[in-house]
């Protein structure tokens, strides 16, 4: 799933509430709660199988929500499997076939020590005169005999062993592409199960089972509320009053008082900008005010998007 992130808010600070009365508050700041959003857009196309979420429900990093049908690019992983297992069948059993020539050197080696020990006894009877001198030729003609057919079945053994590597290099080769093949796919069905990005809450949600999932159609939209970003304005005049990690007071309207929370400034903008029609700032004579940003906890879940919330520096 492709996600693209908003407002990446970084903080450590601590939620505390009040009721403060309205008429001794002097606020130096306005602006308006948002959250960091994660817009979750499809990485396949096909059916959507399931869903296992509906808006407002919490969610996990890592947590299953759903599936795109895969099942074509199942079948083709299958396939591509068979043919993969298709090609190793037709590797040669090199040590195997090699065997066939050791044990044809091991028998013809037998041979000659037997011819051998025959020479060794014609010897002493040639030498004895009980036997004619032509059986001892003979033998030693048998055994330059067996020199030659164990050479020949030697270089038999190296042009068989040079045929079967170049055979089995072939073969090793031949799968690397399906191989690759594979792989794409075994990524590619990952794309097909939904698992969340991040831990938070489902703030919108786009499709419904049964329908057909785009590349890039967007799904759901999942919000991290338990901690919200301030996003505030400041004027010049106020500008050296305030610095990164500075813990303010947030106030909310509860109609007849204001519930407070404490904050931290993790952002400020070193630019200034003309004040939004929206806000009203300590200074309304001033065009040109300064953004901040400030995390303030959510733990209770009270605070809202795009709820407005006063601010004090000091």
């Amino acid at each position: 799933m492709k996600a693209m992130k908003y407002i990446v808010p970084a903080f450590v600070s601590i939620l505390f509430l009040s009721a403060c009365n309205k008429s001794k508050l002097d606020f130096d700041a306005t602006g308006t709660f948002e959250a960091e959003e994660i817009m979750v857009s499809s990485e396949a196309m096909g059916q959507i199988g399931q869903l296992n979420f509906n808006e407002g429900d919490q969610v996990k990093e890592g947590q299953f929500l759903g599936f795109v049908d895969s099942t074509q690019v199942y079948l083709k992983l299958q396939q591509l499997n068979a043919q993969i297992a298709s090609i190793a069948a037709r590797k040669p059993e090199v040590a195997t076939q090699l065997k066939v020539f050791d044990d044809q050197i091991a028998v013809l080696k037998i041979k000659k020590e037997t011819l051998t020990k025959e020479k060794a006894r014609f010897e002493k009877l040639v030498q004895q005169k009980a036997a004619p001198s032509k059986q001892l030729d003979d033998i030693e003609a048998q055994m330059e005999e067996l020199d030659a057919q164990v050479a020949l079945v030697r270089q038999q053994k190296l042009a068989a062993s040079s045929n079967l590597n170049v055979q089995l290099k072939g073969l090793n080769q031949d799968p690397q592409a399906l191989i690759l093949q594979k792989e794409q796919l075994q990524d590619q069905l990952t794309k097909y199960r939904l698992v969340s990005p991040a831990s938070g809450t489902i703030l919108s949600k786009y499709v419904n089972e049964k329908e057909l999932a785009a590349l890039g159609k967007p799904l759901y939209k999942i919000g991290k509320l338990d901690t919200l970003t301030l996003r505030a304005y400041i004027t010049g005049d106020q500008f050296s009053d305030i610095k990164l990690q500075q813990k303010v007071k947030v106030f909310v309207d509860k109609g007849e008082d204001y519930a407070e929370y404490q904050g931290v400034v993790y952002w400020i903008s070193d630019k200034a900008e003309f004040t939004p029609k929206t806000i009203q700032t300590k200074k309304e004579r001033a065009n040109l005010v300064y953004v901040i940003k400030v995390a303030v906890p959510n733990k209770e879940g009270l605070l809202k998007i795009g709820m407005t919330s006063e601010l004090k520096l000091k």
